[in-house]
């Protein structure tokens, strides 16, 4: 897909991110990562390597929301995982509303991809066995905004919308939260 977008994901594990940046090349995504992530030296190296945002989660981060969007200005792909942390077992947990406000500032188009069968990486590295890996996009799709002032319902609501998507691409046991088909 040509044109900026936000790339939206489950987030399992750490092995999504090299996953997203080698599946999009030649183009790369700036994905969006907790500021603690930098408090770790070699994790901190990586993400900026890849010109990670950091957000400060739990507060509105203005910072963070303006480097977002200039990202979606100038042209580029925004990664985020709306569940804010890595679940560890693949499923679904609540989407957080902070996508619907970059996804309704830009005015972007939303790209879903899921990933699955990552979880069983660090057992399967024990054991020396191969981790089946794998992903799906999906279309691309745009909110459906109310009218007027959102609240933050109308947020969570198409938060919810969101992870249906994502949902939509998993097999059903990686649903979670989100079982019921959207």
């Amino acid at each position: 897909m040509r044109g900026p977008y936000i790339l939206v994901s489950n987030h399992v594990t750490a092995f999504e991110l090299p996953a997203l940046q080698s599946l999009l090349l030649p183009r790369v995504v700036r994905t969006i990562a907790k500021v603690e992530s930098w408090d770790r030296k070699l994790l901190a190296w990586v993400l900026n390597q890849w010109d990670a945002i950091p957000i400060k989660r739990g507060e509105s981060d203005m910072g963070a929301l303006r480097e977002s969007l200039q990202v979606l200005k100038d042209g580029g792909i925004l990664g985020i995982m709306p569940e804010g942390t890595r679940s560890g077992d693949g499923r679904l947990g609540y989407g957080n509303p902070g996508v619907t406000v970059i996804a309704v500032k830009s005015g972007c188009p939303i790209v879903p991809m899921a990933f699955w069968g990552v979880e069983m990486t660090k057992a399967n590295i024990k054991r020396w066995r191969r981790t089946k890996f794998h992903f799906r996009a999906g279309d691309p799709f745009y909110l459906e905004v109310p009218l007027g002032k959102l609240t933050r319902e109308d947020r969570q609501r198409m938060a919810d919308d969101v992870m249906r998507h994502i949902a939509n691409l998993l097999p059903d046991d990686y649903r979670g939260v989100y079982q019921q088909p959207g």
